[in-house]
């Protein structure tokens, strides 16, 4: 356990950037790979002005545990550069990325770690990587990077993967519990990358969304909000705020709405020990990362919400990635059906595993999941063994 507990291996780098004024500027970068005992490293790059190795430590561990829960043959990792993205051009973030891959490439690549977007980043950043990647390799990687754009070697499904992943999980966990989708109500915090997706996916097979917020504001209906709709005003507006089929509601009244489902879609830390005895909903499904604190957990738990953790919930996206890494690997590209059937398999898959440990062992869903995750990775150290 002393080995889990650690990083295998941590990098930190300088990046000097000569800004489009002429001045140069020199940023700190990291990438921690926590496990390499099931696999390649898999994880993340943030660029976010909060990013610190600390962070980046802890974000590396919960990939190993997370990569390990969907069974995937990864290790965790993750990679951060301390910096404001809406503060730099597009061409200076360029430079940004080249020079931090350059500057870790002797420790990644399609089989040693595999970074993916997260908080800053995007497709675009990728190809930037990707690009870096294969000028010095002298040949085109694509394997070396995850989240590409679909014409450089990206997965069909991927931009969705998470928030369907989160739905599907949803269905799987309201079947558990009796409720048809379409007797189900539902509140979702958050409409970005995660939340928006989710609330479509939900209304599609039948779910009436109740209420959707974003960083702005929210809004609701007690007969349901058209989420094509309200997609349509967003993409026109920048915000659900405004939207003429909701009335006006606030982050803390919509995590305590009379709701079947609340899907925290946001920030971390939403649920807490103030609110938590207040919510309403009998199911909640965390498409956030660490959107319910562990005293908020305790709450919950007493009060018979099945809470499905981050861990298992979101975990849409790196299975996804998982499959763009083996297309890759394979240069044999699938349908998005196929994708998306693949995905569903996975996802539904990892539930009945959790739901089995958790039901064999009396624990909840999120102690189950970790239960399962860290085994997984302690056997396959054990496996392996020590050496020299």
């Amino acid at each position: 356990m002393k080995m889990l507990a650690a990083p295998r291996r941590e990098v930190t780098v300088s990046i000097p950037l000569r800004r489009d004024n002429g001045t140069v500027e020199v940023l700190t970068g990291h990438r921690v790979q926590h496990n390499l005992s099931r696999g390649p490293a898999k994880g993340g790059l943030r660029f976010s002005p909060h990013v610190d190795l600390d962070e980046v430590r802890a974000l590396a561990m919960w990939m190993s545990w997370k990569c390990a829960l969907m069974d995937l043959p990864y290790g965790g990792a993750k990679g951060g550069v301390t910096i404001d993205p809406s503060k730099y051009s597009e061409a200076e973030l360029e430079r940004v990325t080249r020079r931090y891959t350059s500057e870790i490439l002797p420790v990644i690549g399609p089989n040693r770690d595999i970074p993916a977007p997260d908080i800053g980043t995007d497709e675009r950043t990728m190809a930037w990587m990707m690009d870096t990647v294969s000028v010095a390799s002298g040949y085109t990687v694509l394997g070396t990077v995850t989240g590409k754009p679909v014409s450089l070697g990206g997965s069909l499904g991927r931009a969705s993967a998470t928030s369907l992943g989160v739905a599907q999980i949803a269905f799987a966990a309201l079947q558990h519990l009796g409720l048809a989708t379409h007797e189900t109500s539902a509140a979702v915090q958050g409409f970005g990358k995660v939340g928006r997706g989710a609330a479509r996916f939900l209304a599609d097979a039948g779910v009436r969304v109740l209420a959707v917020s974003d960083q702005f504001g929210g809004l609701w209906s007690p007969t349901g909000l058209d989420i094509k709709a309200l997609e349509e005003h967003v993409d026109a507006t920048g915000s659900v705020v405004g939207f003429a089929g909701g009335e006006p509601i606030d982050n803390s009244a919509l995590l305590t709405l009379e709701v079947d489902l609340l899907v925290p879609a946001a920030v971390e830390g939403v649920l807490h020990e103030g609110n938590a005895s207040d919510v309403k909903a009998r199911l909640i499904v965390e498409g956030a990362n660490g959107p319910t604190t562990t005293a908020a957990d305790t709450i919950l738990a007493e009060r018979g919400v099945l809470v499905v953790p981050d861990i298992l919930a979101n975990a849409g996206g790196v299975v996804v990635s998982y499959f763009e890494w083996v297309q890759a690997n394979q240069a044999y590209w699938w349908s998005e059906a196929e994708v998306e059937a693949r995905l569903a398999d996975r996802m539904t898959s990892a539930w009945h595993q959790v739901l089995t440990e958790a039901e064999s062992r009396d624990l909840s869903l999120r102690a189950a999941a970790t239960c399962l995750a860290v085994r997984r990775v302690a056997e396959a150290h054990r496996l392996r063994g020590l050496y020299p």
